[in-house]
């Protein structure tokens, strides 16, 4: 078992987009001498903590697999799941603290995205107060915030007009900045790494490791590749590694595939309680000059949506003739017919948007789920050995469209408390009890965050009612403008969003148009502007916990909503050859964007999101 050195890390060659094997190797021979001259019996001394999997072992226990091998393993004060602003927030800070004491605190993040802010998509319009908290020299620095926002309209649209809007003061962006966050997320990485934290793209944490308790969090093993459809090891087989922390922060965004776990068994949401959730589905454009206007900000209510739907469009104009703009739809919605990828086709039809289209082009596309419940839907932030941070936590502001800042803000606190538990008071030694990170549950009551998410408490569940986005906007109103959220009731989310979908003989079908290719396009001509791949032959990474349950339910219960509710085409119902005249259910795998959508909106929750090889998805550019 090793442990990294700082300062050897401060002075290490880049290693940001080495294969993961490249940078062990490198990380090893930093901590030990012994590799990098090649004596491979002295580094066989160094003691290992191995970790075995018992299903894998139970499997090929008949043979000798590389699979039922001793998993390397690699030892860090902390560990943080997820490379977005939430974790690198929280390395940055870690480190600043110790190079401000002249300590060492040793940081490792790792991501599944192929590079830093390859998997990260937003609209995105941030506040700059967190990066100015790191580093208040930014600008100076080089960060890629270059176009400020100059202005706030709000438009209801028609089938063919836009209507103007008061301009809702919580929505202001005076201030803050039009950003790619795929950009600034690259920046945040390598200034990280400059500080001398590890950073592992490229690599996907696939398994929690759990103290002999049960119930405290010693770290991650992350996900063998090379394994083939039928989970055995190909001739390219690499086993994951072990990495261990005193403490372990999950920064895996919006309903991370470990957190989602993690939540249930340690039980972090009471009894009733659930995240609800939105899909944002964007594109990057290149618009004529004549109608590019810097800095302006826009946002949409009404058509494409009915009065029943939550949600909303946004365009924003960022530098270089680029044009951000998306739709939001609130994953609650009834109509099993209905098509979040369709409905934002028809939203860039409108005149109003589509005039600002005309001769230009499409640079990226994207969709992400996005955390929508607010402070109602918070779990608890802390556990032993580990916390929730960003949006993984759920900490948008669901009225500012806006998360960001929060995400950073909880990444910096959470830092701030793991400096004091490990190296101030010398918590989370070899024998010592699992660290609690008591404060940073106490600092995020008292901070910024909490109290944002407290006065907007009851905006989003307003919009349940009979009356729809109508009474959502009456009561947004009023407790924007005077209630400011002082009011001694909070008003609960209604049912989980996969929940909320209705039988589809209550609807009828919606007929789309088909797209016209210059503003308007079919799902896989998008899906080829995401730079989406994943590995071939590995196993398929969206596992069904029954394979009947799709035809005899959702198919015709609710219409086989999935090839619907997916933004990247990757479920079908197609004809099966060996039942003729009945249907079977296909997974297109290779497609997935990795939004998360299938695993909150299917109404059997019986598709579960895992992570595919490390580096696969999609590779974003500008979002």
């Amino acid at each position: 078992m090793y442990r990294r050195s700082t300062t050897a890390a401060l002075t290490r060659a880049r290693v940001f987009a080495r294969p993961l094997a490249a940078r062990v190797a490198a990380a090893t021979a930093r901590s030990n001498p012994c590799a990098a001259t090649g004596n491979l019996g002295a580094l066989r001394a160094v003691p290992q903590v191995c970790h075995f999997s018992s299903s894998r072992i139970a499997r090929y226990a008949e043979e000798a697999d590389p699979l039922t091998e001793p998993r390397e393993t690699m030892e860090y004060d902390v560990v943080i799941v997820g490379g977005g602003p939430a974790g690198l927030a929280a390395a940055i800070r870690l480190k600043q603290l110790a190079a401000k004491e002249d300590k060492d605190i040793n940081v490792i993040v790792v991501e599944k995205g192929g590079e830093i802010g390859a998997h990260t998509l937003s609209g995105a319009c941030i506040e700059t107060g967190p990066l100015e908290e790191l580093f208040p020299d930014w600008k100076e620095l080089g960060a890629p915030l270059n176009q400020p926002a100059l202005e706030d309209h709000m438009k209801y649209l028609t089938a063919k007009h836009a209507l103007p809007l008061p301009h809702p003061p919580q929505m202001s962006n005076a201030g803050n900045y039009i950003v790619s966050l795929s950009s600034v997320v690259k920046w945040l990485g390598e200034k990280a790494e400059e500080l001398g934290v590890d950073i592992f793209p490229g690599t996907a944490a696939s398994e929690i490791i759990y103290g002999e308790d049960g119930t405290s969090v010693c770290g991650i093993v992350t996900n063998d590749a090379g394994v083939d459809k039928d989970f055995k090891p190909k001739s390219t087989f690499t086993p994951g590694i072990e990495l261990r922390g005193k403490l372990t922060l999950f920064a895996e965004g919006c309903h991370g595939s470990l957190t989602k776990g993690l939540i249930r068994k340690l039980k972090l949401r009471e009894d009733g309680q659930f995240q609800t959730y939105g899909l944002g589905i964007k594109e990057v454009w290149e618009v004529e000059p004549a109608k590019h206007s810097p800095g302006k900000i826009t946002h949409t209510m009404g058509y494409p949506l009915n009065y029943k739907t939550y949600g909303g469009g946004f365009i924003y104009h960022m530098e270089d003739n680029k044009v951000s703009l998306g739709l939001v739809i609130g994953l609650d919605y009834e109509n099993p017919y209905l098509s979040p990828y369709q409905e934002f086709q028809r939203f860039k039809a409108h005149p109003f948007v589509s005039e600002l289209l005309k001769g230009g082009r499409v640079l990226s596309y994207g969709g992400r789920a996005l955390v929508e419940g607010g402070l109602q839907s918070l779990p608890k932030l802390y556990f032993p050995g580990g916390a929730l941070i960003g949006d993984t936590a759920g900490l948008m502001n669901v009225p500012k469209i806006k998360g960001t800042h929060n995400a950073m803000k909880s990444g910096i606190l959470a830092a701030d408390s793991a400096y004091k538990a490990i190296v101030a008071e010398g918590q989370g030694e070899e024998g010592a009890p699992a660290i609690a990170l008591t404060d940073y549950e106490t600092a995020f009551r008292n901070s910024s965050i909490y109290k944002e998410l407290y006065e907007v408490r009851n905006v989003r569940p307003s919009f349940h009612t009979s009356l729809g986005i109508w009474g959502g906007i009456v009561w947004s109103g009023l407790d924007t403008l005077f209630l400011k959220g002082r009011v001694p009731f909070t008003f609960q989310h209604k049912d989980p969003d996969h929940a909320m979908l209705k039988p589809a003989s209550m609807f009828k079908p919606i007929e789309y148009p088909k797209p016209d290719n210059e503003i308007t396009f079919d799902i896989l001509t998008s899906v080829s502007r995401t730079g989406t791949g994943h590995t071939e032959n590995q196993p398929v990474h969206l596992r069904l916990k029954d394979k009947s349950v799709q035809v005899n339910n959702n198919l015709p219960v609710y219409a086989g909503p999935e090839q619907r509710f997916c933004p990247a085409g990757v479920y079908e119902y197609v004809d099966d050859e060996a039942n003729p005249g009945k249907k079977r259910f296909q997974i297109n795998s290779q497609n997935c964007i990795h939004c998360k959508t299938c695993d909150i909106k299917d109404p059997a929750q019986n598709i579960n999101w895992t992570v595919p090889e490390g580096g696969n998805g999609p590779q974003y550019v500008d979002t």
